[in-house]
C-alpha cells in the first residue's frame, strides 16, 4: 500500500497538488525505482475521479486504502475503501478498479478478455479483474474469513460511455465484480452508498491491514473435498511413508514449538506429486494452514486446474516458490515445495522490487516461511542453470538454520511401467549412474524401441493414439524456437527440422494458437501431439507413450557421450554456463525426457552413430518388435 488516509484528507491532498508526490516518494521506498509514466498518469487522472465520487457520495470519513497489495503476490489494488456498512453497522470494504478507457470491445472468442486500440494485445475485462482480486482477498486475508458479504468489487471506467463498452458486459457481474462508466456516474454514487456508511472508516482499514496472509478455513474445507477426496491420490510403501512422517513433523513442530523439516527424493514416477496433494487435502481437513509451490510454471497451471477444476478459489493454493520472498516467519504451518530441484539460488528476477533484492537463498526463504517446510525433488531432473535442488543442499541448509531434517527416499515409482530396470537403465544409458549404457532386457513392464525416422516415430505414435493411448513427442532443445506467432499465420512455424521432416515447437505462452494448446497445457491437452514437446513443457508430467528424438547436443562417439553445447539453442545456457554444467544439465533433460511414458517409449537419434548405438543396446530396430496392441 502506498497511501492510506481519509477520503476528505485525500481530496485535500490533490487540491494543494501533494498527492502524485506522496505516491512517488512512497513507491520509491517501497520498490526501489521511480514509477512508470503510466502509473503516474493513472494516479493524476483517475484518483480525482474516485476522491470527487466519495465527497459527492457524502463519504468524506471513508478510508481510502491506495496501491493496496494482494498478499502473496506482486499484484495491487488501485484502491480500497473501508468502512462501515449502513445497513449492518459491521465493517465493509469496496475494491476499486480505476480505468482510464473511453473505449473497450470484448475479445471475439473469450469476453473474459477485451482490446483497446492503445494496447497490442488483449487485456483482462476489468469486471473479472476485480472479482479476481475480492476472490483472492477472501481466500488468504483472514480479517474478511468470517464475513465474506463485507466485501464487494467494482471497476469505474470514469471516461468511457456506456455505448462505447456495453460489450464488456457480457461477462456477467455480481458482488464481488461489476462495472460503472462516466454517463452511470449517479449510479456509482449509489452504489458507494448502498455499501458505506457517512462515518469513519479507520477501524475498518486498520482491521483489514491487521488480517493474518493465510489461506482461509473455508478455502482450505473447500480444497480438502478437492483435493483430498479424489479416488486416484492411493499412497502405497514408501509414498506413505513419507506422508506419515510429514503429519508427524506437523504434530512435533507444533508440541515442541520447534521447526521441521522433511525432504522427499525419488526418482520419475514414485509419487512425489500425489504425497503432495493427498498432503495438501489431509492438512485442510484438519485446519491445518499449508500451501502448495513449485518452480515451474507449466506444472503449477496444469495442477492447478487439476486440483481446482471445479472451484477456481482452490487454484490459489498453489504458488511458485518466487512468492515467498517477504512472507512473515513461520506465518504457515506447512509449505509442500513440490519439484523442489527446480529451486534457484535466489528468487530475485529482473521485475523484482529493489528492496527485495537481497541475496537470501531461495531455500532459505522457504524454510522461514513455514513451521514444516516439506521438499520433494529428483536432483537428476536438474535440467536450467541456476537450478540447485539437491538433498544435500537442502540438509545444508536446514543444517544453517539449526532445524532437524528428516530424509525418506522413495524406491519405488509408477512411471514407466512401474518398471525399475527401465529407469536405471535410462541412468545408466546417460553415464548419471553405474558404469555406462548396458544392453535393455526387456522385463515385461514398459515397451522400448527405436525409430528409423521421426517420420516412423511419428506414425508409430499415431497408430498408438488411434488405439486410446495418450502420445507425444519431445526433443532436446537443439533447434531454434520461434516464440512469435502472428495472425497472418496458417500454420505453426515448423522449428524442428530433421531432413524433409518438420514440425513446430510447442506453443510459447499461455494462450492457444491454431488449435495448439498453451505451453502450461501441452503436455494434458490432446491437440498437443501435433507439436514437438521441450523439456519444459515435459517435466513433471507423463502420458503412454513417449516419443524422444536425441538432438546433436548429445552424441555418442567411440566409448563414450559428447556433449556438444554449441549444438544447443537453450536460451538458458549463456557463456557463463560452465561446460561441466552444460554436460550434466543435457544429460538431466534427455533423462526427463525419456521417462515420461507410462507404456512405452521410443527413440531417434538425428546422430548415425548415436542410432547406431542405440539399436546395439535396444536390439529393436524401426518400431518392430513392439506390439501394436501394447
Amino acid at each position: 500500500m502506498l497511501f492510506r488516509e481519509s477520503a476528505k484528507f485525500v481530496a485535500a491532498r490533490l487540491l494543494e497538488g501533494s498527492l502524485a508526490l506522496h505516491l512517488s516518494e512512497s513507491f520509491v521506498h517501497q520498490h526501489g525505482r521511480r514509477p512508470g509514466a503510466a502509473e503516474e498518469r493513472s494516479w493524476a487522472r483517475s484518483l480525482p475521479a474516485l476522491v470527487h465520487a466519495l465527497i459527492e457520495a457524502g463519504l468524506d470519513d471513508v478510508e481510502v486504502l491506495l496501491e493496496y497489495s494482494l498478499p502473496l503476490t506482486s499484484k495491487r489494488a488501485d484502491a480500497v475503501l473501508a468502512g462501515v456498512h449502513p445497513s449492518t453497522g459491521e465493517p465493509s470494504y469496496v475494491v476499486v478498479e480505476l480505468k482510464q478507457w473511453s473505449a473497450a470491445q470484448p475479445e471475439e472468442d473469450d469476453p473474459l478478455l477485451c482490446r483497446l486500440d492503445a494496447y497490442p494485445r488483449p487485456v483482462l475485462n476489468p469486471i473479472e479483474q476485480v472479482r479476481g482480486y475480492c476472490e483472492y482477498l477472501l481466500s488468504f486475508n483472514g480479517a474478511l474469513e468470517r464475513m465474506p458479504r463485507s466485501l464487494a468489487g467494482v471497476a469505474f471506467l470514469h471516461n468511457a460511455t456506456e455505448f462505447l463498452v456495453s460489450g464488456l458486459r457480457e461477462v456477467p457481474e455480481d458482488a464481488y465484480g461489476r462495472m460503472y462508466t462516466g454517463d452511470q456516474r449517479g449510479a456509482f454514487l449509489d452504489f458507494l452508498r448502498s455499501r458505506l456508511a457517512p462515518r469513519p472508516g479507520a477501524e475498518a482499514a486498520d482491521r483489514l491491514l491487521q488480517g493474518k496472509v493465510r489461506p482461509s478455513k473455508q478455502l482450505m474445507a473447500v480444497a480438502a473435498a478437492e483435493v483430498r477426496d479424489r479416488e486416484q491420490f492411493t499412497l502405497v510403501a514408501e509414498q506413505r511413508l513419507a506422508y506419515e512422517l510429514v503429519l508427524s513433523a506437523v504434530r512435533k513442530a507444533k508440541r515442541a514449538n520447534r521447526k521441521q523439516i522433511v525432504v522427499v527424493t525419488g526418482g520419475p514416477g514414485s509419487g512425489k506429486s500425489v504425497i503432495a496433494l493427498s498432503l495438501l487435502g489431509e492438512l485442510y481437513r484438519r485446519g491445518v494452514t499449508a500451501l502448495h509451490a513449485t518452480g515451474s510454471q507449466s506444472f503449477t497451471k496444469t495442477i492447478r486446474k487439476v486440483a481446482g477444476a471445479r472451484k477456481r478459489e482452490v487454484q490459489q493454493l498453489f504458488k511458485y516458490f518466487n512468492s515467498f520472498m517477504d512472507a512473515e516467519p513461520n506465518d504457515l504451518d506447512v509449505l509442500i515445495c513440490d519439484e523442489a530441484h527446480r529451486l534457484r539460488k535466489t528468487s530475485a528476477n529482473r521485475w523484482t522490487k529493489a528492496e527485495l533484492r537481497t541475496g537470501r537463498p531461495q531455500v532459505s526463504e522457504l524454510i522461514d516461511a513455514a513451521r514444516v517446510p516439506v521438499f520433494l525433488l529428483d536432483q537428476y531432473q536438474v535440467v536450467r542453470p541456476g537450478e540447485m535442488g539437491t538433498r544435500e543442499q537442502i540438509e545444508a541448509a536446514a543444517a544453517a538454520h539449526g532445524v532437524d531434517c528428516t530424509v525418506v527416499e522413495l524406491d519405488d515409482q509408477f512411471r514407466c511401467g512401474g518398471s525399475d530396470a527401465y529407469v536405471q537403465w535410462v541412468t545408466a544409458l546417460l553415464g548419471l549412474e553405474g558404469d555406462g549404457p548396458v544392453p535393455w532386457e526387456p522385463d515385461g513392464k514398459v515397451h522400448l524401441a527405436v525409430a528409423g525416422s521421426p517420420q516412423e516415430m511419428e506414425d508409430f505414435l499415431a497408430a498408438r493414439r488411434e488405439e486410446d493411448y495418450r502420445a507425444r513427442m519431445s526433443a532436446g532443445y537443439c533447434w531454434r524456437w520461434t516464440k512469435k506467432i502472428t495472425p497472418d499465420m496458417a500454420t505453426l512455424p515448423a522449428d524442428v527440422v530433421i531432413g524433409d521432416w518438420a514440425r513446430p515447437w510447442n506453443l510459447y505462452g499461455d494462450r492457444s494458437v491454431l488449435g495448439a494448446p498453451p505451453a502450461p497445457l501441452w503436455a494434458t491437452d490432446p491437440a498437443g501431439f501435433g507439436q514437438v514437446g521441450c523439456v519444459y513443457t515435459a517435466q513433471g508430467f507423463e502420458y503412454d507413450w513417449s516419443g524422444v528424438i536425441l538432438g546433436p547436443d548429445l552424441v555418442w562417439r567411440t566409448d563414450r557421450w559428447v556433449v556438444d553445447r554449441a549444438a544447443s539453442e537453450d536460451p538458458s545456457f549463456t557463456r557463463a554456463t560452465p561446460d561441466a554444467d552444460v554436460d550434466r544439465l543435457v544429460r538431466n533433460t534427455y533423462k526427463v525426457l525419456l521417462t515420461r511414458g507410462m507404456v512405452g517409449t521410443i527413440v531417434y537419434s538425428t546422430d548415425a552413430e548415436t542410432q547406431e548405438k542405440l539399436r546395439s543396446l535396444i536390439g529393436v530396430e524401426s518400431g518392430s518388435g513392439v506390439p501394436a496392441s501394447a
